[in-house]
């Protein structure tokens, strides 16, 4: 059994998670605190790709990141790298496509953030940055590693985009999710039903990780 697969959708999901995870919250923190119509229209259009269909955003990440389009052409004429069809087009669109969840669950832990401590905070002295690294993310945090979680299990489960933008090459940009369709198109229902499996349990480990942050949540607000 080929495990290459495996390999790269944890590589894909790690990256995107790593990208998401730093995009995510600092656009949380900054359009939690916009006014109430700018936080609408950013919401809306920074949550869209959660609703669109994974083949749309696909199509939409194509006419951007193609050989002969705006990105794709900068990026092969400045530095002659590909955007498609490698295995690192899928980290470009699982993170697109997990944003979103990351991003929402920041903002709603961001939001629960009581300011009077940041205010107490900055009256003793101290800088913004230590302010939100060593107040306001503890104070989330379990939302925070509950988004986290969340991006990765849709970076590592993303087909519809994947398979549009990075394709299925075995060995090189393969990921589960392309591999179980191709195997079932090919009639390899025993080899499909393997990694079918492999990712139920991923899956099953994630949900557990989650239900664990946010219990510990709910003791933590109880005891607060």
């Amino acid at each position: 059994m080929d495990w290459y697969p495996l390999f790269n959708s944890l590589r894909v999901a790690g990256i995107s998670c790593v990208i998401v995870f730093f995009a995510g919250i600092f656009a949380a923190y900054y359009v939690a605190k916009m006014p109430k119509l700018l936080k609408g229209v950013l919401d809306v259009v920074l949550t869209l790709p959660l609703v669109l269909p994974p083949t749309v955003v696909g199509y939409f990440l194509l006419r951007l990141m193609g050989p002969n389009r705006p990105l794709g052409a900068w990026m092969a004429r400045m530095f002659d790298i590909r955007l498609t069809m490698v295995w690192y087009s899928a980290v470009f669109t699982s993170a697109v496509v997990a944003f979103p969840l990351m991003y929402r669950t920041a903002r709603g832990a961001f939001e629960s953030f009581d300011e009077n401590l940041a205010w107490s905070a900055q009256t003793l002295g101290l800088s913004n940055p230590y302010i939100f690294w060593r107040i306001r993310m503890p104070c989330c945090r379990q939302g925070i590693l509950a988004g986290t979680v969340l991006a990765f299990a849709r970076a590592l489960g993303e087909y519809g985009a994947t398979s549009m933008v990075a394709g299925y090459i075995p060995g090189r940009t393969a990921t589960i999710s392309t591999t179980v369709y191709q195997l079932w198109r090919t009639d390899n229902d025993a080899q499909a039903a393997r990694w079918v499996m492999v990712n139920v349990a991923i899956s099953l480990v994630v949900l557990l990780a989650v239900n664990f942050l946010e219990k510990g949540q709910k003791y933590r607000r109880r005891r607060g």
